[in-house]
């Protein structure tokens, strides 16, 4: 199908880019493309303007800022994936990004649209929700900067202004002791999670001290399997792990569709969840 017609421009800095979304509040950016041109061509979106921020040099790049990581908006999947600053500060976000669709889509895709897109089934924002990451905001009245847990508001919803476009994201680092998993069950290699379960897990004496979860495609925004993380901690690995994990889908609303009724999407995440704990605590 054809897209419905629209301006093109491509801006030579953020303020300019800010400015153009703050002229039109019909206007849409345009970064790696992965997500927005489908959503054109079957006619779902409809920007005035596609204000292209591809090339513009202050959106890319990962850079170790000592207690966090920061990552622009504009990095590609697969420069995430590359980095050693990402694999060595956060590396459950590289472990995520790995497993984003195909090759030809993590050269092209970035960090930053995932984000904004703000797909619940999208890999990457149940990610950054579970490592409680800091979205900064870029308008051309300077920098917001927005924690996770605040930033997806509702299905492709986000707490972004008109007049702001998503400069980069902060990725707390988490130190040694944690391990780090991400789960995720899928028709095809390329496809959708159906779920997907990010884990972060520190263990103590034997227990697990704490746990951060991350749970995709099972409510309209990303979500904190808050009940399972607060039943695993010092629970010791085995059953008590097994019992804390059945509890992943409590306060979820998993959507029905083609592929998967709410009540199969609850089962998956109360197994992927006990699959990826284990697994980010170093148990077989």
């Amino acid at each position: 199908m054809i897209p419905a017609q629209f301006d093109y421009v491509r801006p030579g800095s953020l303020a300019e880019a800010c400015a153009e979304l703050a002229a039109d509040e019909d206007a849409k950016v345009l970064a790696g493309g992965q997500s927005l041109l489908p959503l054109l061509r079957l006619r779902l979106a409809y920007p005035s303007k596609l204000v292209d921020v591809g090339r513009l040099p202050e959106l890319s790049g990962v850079h170790d800022r000592g207690d966090h990581v920061y990552i622009g908006a504009m990095t590609t999947h697969d420069e995430v994936i590359r980095s050693a600053v990402v694999t060595e500060g956060c590396p459950l976000l590289a472990l995520a990004t790995a497993t984003v669709a195909d090759p030809a889509v993590r050269h092209r895709g970035t960090l930053g649209g995932s984000l904004a897109h703000a797909d619940p089934a999208g890999d990457l924002p149940a990610v950054v929700l579970a490592l409680d990451g800091v979205l900064v905001a870029g308008s051309e009245e300077g920098e917001r900067e927005i924690p996770a847990a605040e930033f997806f508001v509702d299905y492709l919803e986000t707490a972004l202004r008109p007049g702001e476009v998503l400069a980069g994201v902060k990725i707390p680092k988490l130190g040694p002791g944690w391990g780090f998993h991400y789960e995720k069950f899928h028709r095809t290699a390329q496809a959708w999670a159906i779920v997907g379960v990010a884990a972060a897990v520190r263990r103590a004496d034997g227990a697990i001290a704490e746990a951060r979860i991350g749970l995709t495609n099972m409510g309209a925004t990303p979500l904190r399997a808050a009940a399972a993380e607060s039943a695993l901690r010092g629970a010791e690995l085995g059953d008590q792990v097994r019992q804390a994990c059945e509890t992943a889908d409590e306060g979820t609303s998993p959507p029905a569709d083609l592929h998967a009724q709410p009540d199969y999407r609850r089962h998956l995440a109360r197994v992927l969840t006990r699959r990826a704990v284990l697994a980010a605590a170093g148990s077989p």
